[in-house]
């Protein structure tokens, strides 16, 4: 409570601290039937996973998966055009296409 006699407080900003969205753990979602049978299983769950960008370490520990397996699927992913990249910082994050949305809402 502020006093009518106190000076106005600074303006602050107040933010989460880093890593607390991991504390619940991430929900992953999961594939349709249809979309795993055409992607196969591990390659349609990374692609489900991305509706908000993420990198490649962050994709290996949410799905429980080597690195250099996620790296694999996003480059398919990628190639057929259901996936984007950009760097950010010394990070490279990937997030769904358009087409990438399409394919997980209509499997």
């Amino acid at each position: 409570m502020v006093s009518g006699f106190a000076r106005p407080w600074q303006p602050t900003v107040i933010y989460p601290a880093r890593g607390m969205g991991g504390l619940h753990g991430d929900v992953v979602p999961r594939p349709s039937e249809a979309l795993a049978r055409l992607l196969g299983r591990q390659r349609a769950a990374v692609l489900a996973g991305l509706g908000d960008p993420a990198s490649t370490t962050d994709l290996a520990r949410r799905h429980g998966l080597a690195p250099s397996t996620v790296s694999a699927h996003l480059a398919v992913l990628r190639e057929a055009g259901l996936l984007r990249s950009r760097r950010q910082g010394h990070r490279v994050l990937y997030g769904r296409t358009a087409l990438g949305d399409a394919v997980v809402a209509g499997a």
